[in-house]
């Protein structure tokens, strides 16, 4: 684990909370209106999740494609996502940085130059959602030589064999997606979240972050008693989906953000 994803994890153990770990599409709508949203996203987050827009976001829903449209459409380029990495990392010394996407783009740059790059703005980690732990060859020695994370993804259909090679595969955390479905969707039952994130705990200690479909602070709440973190990334997206004026949707942003944090043991609203 990186030394600061660790330190994140460590502190809100320490503070008696769950971390929050709050998504954004680097870019959307516009680089210049992103960085904005970005920095005040992170502002109330324990780790970001920096999106790297990309023409076929599979794994994701309506809310997250759209964001991926309009950042491409505004002429969102892999060195503006980095830029914005930088600018969430100076105003951020102590915040945990991951990068989220899709193969493509770290493989056309190439994944040792990638690696250099996410590392040298200030990342700690990669979640490639299209890249199984099975395929890692691909990419984990360079995440490795330049110290980045490699997060991985588990699921409710995610086998015993599965689970024993993603926690020994991944690091920084585990990201347990709560549905068999896209992002945006509604959240699974929690008892059965609830379930699935102990049984991963008798195969690994890394921290583990619950995503897909939380929506609320109560749900966030919910999870937050068991997990680790809590991912919340298309009910942000949609604080500033629309045409409005961005310090308006920068301060609605920062706002839910709060009030998600504060049933975790996070600052008050």
């Amino acid at each position: 684990m990186s030394a600061r994803l660790g330190q994140v994890f460590e502190r809100c153990r320490a503070q008696g909370r769950s971390a929050l770990v709050g998504y954004l599409t680097a870019g959307d709508p516009n680089p210049a209106e992103s960085r904005e949203l970005l920095l005040a996203l992170a502002a109330h987050c324990d780790i970001i999740e920096i999106g790297m827009p990309f023409s076929d976001p599979m794994a994701d829903g309506p809310v997250i494609e759209a964001a991926s449209v309009r950042a491409l459409a505004a002429g969102t380029h892999i060195n503006d996502v980095f830029e914005l990495t930088r600018a969430v990392r100076e105003a951020n010394p102590d915040i945990g940085i991951v990068l989220m996407g899709y193969a493509n783009v770290p493989y056309a740059m190439g994944f040792d130059l990638f690696s250099e790059r996410a590392a040298a703005v200030g990342g700690d980690g990669v979640l490639i959602v299209d890249i199984p732990p099975e395929e890692g060859a691909i990419c984990d020695d360079a995440f490795r030589a330049h110290g980045l994370d490699r997060i991985l993804l588990l699921s409710p259909t995610s086998p015993d064999e599965r689970i024993r090679l993603a926690c020994a595969e991944g690091s920084g955390f585990i990201y347990y997606v709560s549905l068999t479905g896209i992002t945006g969707a509604d959240m699974g039952e929690v008892a059965d979240i609830r379930s699935s994130v102990a049984h991963i705990k008798t195969m690994t200690d890394l921290p583990i972050c619950v995503g897909f479909g939380i929506k609320t602070p109560e749900q966030a709440s919910a999870v937050a008693s068991f997990a680790d973190g809590v991912v919340v990334g298309s009910h942000f997206v949609n604080q500033i989906a629309g045409d409005g004026d961005v310090h308006e949707a920068a301060g609605a942003l920062a706002a839910s953000a709060a009030a998600m944090r504060a049933v975790m043991g996070g600052e008050q609203v």
